[in-house]
């Protein structure tokens, strides 16, 4: 059994103060009556001080130093996706439940041992898919849960943005192979996500990728075919070089009895819904598209609160590591295509 934490503040620290930071930051302050931020750590020096000045907390560069010193519950991972596994381990190794962003590792078995090692230390891990939490994304699951669709024939993933080479330029880690991954991993690892929890397990695919403009080791664009358990066909296309900004992040689905397509910048526009049969949902769906404003980050605090009612023991989790091992999986299967320049098929089998 997992310990509960009921009569006192959850005692949260982040790793990591970088760009995604910010989001779990804001979400502890909307969340200040169960958690209390404790420390913080980041290798730099200067961005380090300038977080311990202005949320007055602890800090420190090395991690492992964090845990001996501070008494933390929950350390919440915003580091290079690459440093995930092993500090997901360090934390496990420390009785500290772990929350790390997406993606949750770069190699498929450090994914795995991270589970392996939050399981026997008996410490939840939680991987971030806020996206999730979207009231479209919400509205669409629970079309696809009610049968709506009836068959689900054909599904296309959109994900049309662009990073500039000086985003790639703003960091060592970024488009490394080691430590970030590519256009797929990175920037599209939410949307990857949509591919099981949306549809359903993947049967096998093939995948192309390509560094067509940025001066980076990974991918900057690329596609993928899936076929699924059901016998669904459908694609994914990636790139970070839209010109000259983000244009589109996409899901259409087309079925027996339906069609439906969630666009605008981040699926957050519901632009085609369509059923044989009305239910209830559709009403929701003139207030279920948000402003584009309120894309990015809309979906931590709900993503927290799912965390804290773990803790609690109020609740089950989300998405915990096994979960996030599904679109891992899907992930590293595409660049072993990709890479290979064959079919895949699913589940891996190492």
């Amino acid at each position: 059994m997992y310990s509960k934490i009921t009569e006192r503040k959850i005692r949260i620290a982040i790793a990591g103060c970088g760009r995604i930071s910010k989001n779990h930051f804001a979400s502890i302050e909307k969340h200040a009556e169960s958690l209390e931020l404790v420390a913080v750590c980041d290798s730099n020096r200067q961005i380090l001080q300038e977080h311990r000045d202005r949320y007055n907390v602890s800090g420190y560069q090395r991690l492992e130093e964090l845990l001996k010193e501070e008494k933390i519950d929950l350390i919440v991972l915003c580091s290079p996706s690459g440093l995930h596994s092993n500090q997901a381990i360090l934390a496990a190794r420390y009785g500290v439940h772990v929350m790390t962003e997406k993606p949750m590792a770069t190699r498929w078995h450090d994914g795995v041992n991270m589970v392996k090692a939050c399981d026997e230390a008996r410490v939840r891990l939680f991987v971030v898919k806020q996206n999730r939490r979207n009231s479209t994304l919400q509205l669409l699951k629970s079309a696809v849960e009610k049968k709506r669709f009836g068959r689900i024939y054909m599904v296309n993933i959109n994900v049309f943005w662009t990073r500039p080479q000086d985003y790639y330029d703003s960091a060592k880690w970024r488009g490394t192979w080691e430590f970030d991954g590519g256009a797929f991993m990175n920037q599209a690892s939410h949307y990857v996500d949509l591919v099981d929890w949306l549809i359903g397990p993947v049967e096998s695919l093939q995948a192309y990728t390509g560094t067509l403009a940025r001066n980076i080791e990974v991918e900057d664009t690329g596609v993928v075919s899936i076929k699924w358990r059901s016998g669904a066909l459908g694609s994914m296309n990636v790139t970070m070089l839209t010109y000259p900004k983000n244009l589109e992040g996409s899901i259409t689905i087309i079925g027996e009895k339906g069609t439906v397509r969630i666009g605008g910048l981040a699926v957050n526009e519901i632009q085609h819904w369509e059923f044989a049969e009305s239910d209830v949902d559709d009403e929701k769906v003139k207030t279920a598209s948000y402003e584009t404003t309120s894309v990015y980050g809309f979906g931590h605090p709900l993503y927290y609160k799912n965390v804290l009612d773990v803790l609690r023991g109020e609740a089950e989790p989300e998405t915990d590591g096994r979960e996030g091992l599904r679109s891992l999986e899907t992930l590293i299967a595409t660049y072993i295509s990709a890479r290979d320049g064959k079919r895949v098929s699913l589940p891996l089998d190492y």
